[in-house]
């Protein structure tokens, strides 16, 4: 399986958290599901220094680049304007 570390930042704009709330259950759905399929590795929210959400990171792992990019279009966060800052990477967890 391939590993990719996705860092993406919400929107700065005075809707993003109302948008990645009103997107959180489906999100959230969709990384159980993850989970499930052995696709997710970890991630969480990263927050500001009032403790709100503006982004989020998250290890995943694919047989390949286009299982990949079919979740990445899939992502309710993406699907719903959430992230728009998005970074993906290939990853390697460490083996220790």
């Amino acid at each position: 399986m391939k590993q990719y570390v996705v860092v993406a930042q919400d929107g700065r704009d005075t809707e993003a958290l109302d948008r990645r709330m009103a997107a959180r259950p489906e999100h959230l759905a969709g990384a159980k599901a993850l989970k499930a399929n052995n696709n997710f590795i970890v991630g969480g929210a990263m927050l500001n220094d009032d403790g709100k959400m503006i982004g989020s990171v998250m290890i995943v792992q694919f047989e390949n680049d286009e299982k990949m990019k079919e979740w990445y279009d899939n992502e309710p966060y993406i699907q719903q304007g959430v992230w728009k800052f998005v970074e993906v990477m290939p990853f390697k967890v460490a083996d220790i």
